[in-house]
């Protein structure tokens, strides 16, 4: 656990926010800040995931959206992705950025620091910010090594965190898994 920790804390990794702002670079005018989605891939060797997916609202786009991949802080790729079922439920709606306080390293702080989390070895992190029930949440997967085999990584979870405040919202964590 203070080897994953420590690598949160001197994490030189650009955080989602700043990677949101380089990625107003490579949308509209009219998309520029309007952020529908921040997501990441599962991180290697490491709890800081370096693949990371901005979505903005692009009222040109046909799905309305426009989708910049970025690793290790640097633009792989822009798309217009589909994205039908975010269509129909209104959640292709821009965050509002002012709300958005807690960006994805202190996110990432925060859910290892979690005591049900204190005991294991803690190997990997996926983690998305979209639009939940009460406000703007960072889901925060968490990957921890196997007892028996700590080569082995067991999916113990999830963490769902405000980005307005970093108050922990919710627990669906399944510790167990290590045995």
């Amino acid at each position: 656990m203070a080897g994953a920790l420590a690598q949160v804390a001197n994490a030189a990794e650009t955080t989602a926010f700043e990677l949101a702002k380089e990625g107003n670079r490579y949308v509209s005018d009219e998309a520029k800040d309007k952020i529908v989605q921040i997501r990441s891939d599962k991180s290697v060797n490491s709890m800081v995931p370096i693949i990371w997916y901005v979505v903005y609202f692009d009222q040109d786009a046909k799905f309305r959206a426009t989708e910049v991949k970025f690793g290790a802080g640097k633009k792989l790729e822009v798309t217009r992705p589909m994205r039908m079922f975010e269509r129909v439920n209104r959640d292709y709606k821009p965050l509002e950025t002012k709300d958005l306080k807690i960006d994805s390293d202190k996110a990432l702080e925060i859910a290892t620091k979690d005591p049900l989390l204190d005991k294991l070895t803690l190997k990997a992190s996926q983690m998305w910010l979209d639009r939940g029930d009460e406000g703007p949440t960072w889901r925060v997967r968490l990957w921890a090594a196997k007892l028996k085999n700590p080569n082995a990584q067991a999916d113990i979870g999830q963490i769902f965190i405000s980005a307005e405040d970093g108050k922990v919202l919710r627990r669906d964590l399944k510790i167990s898994r290590v045995d």
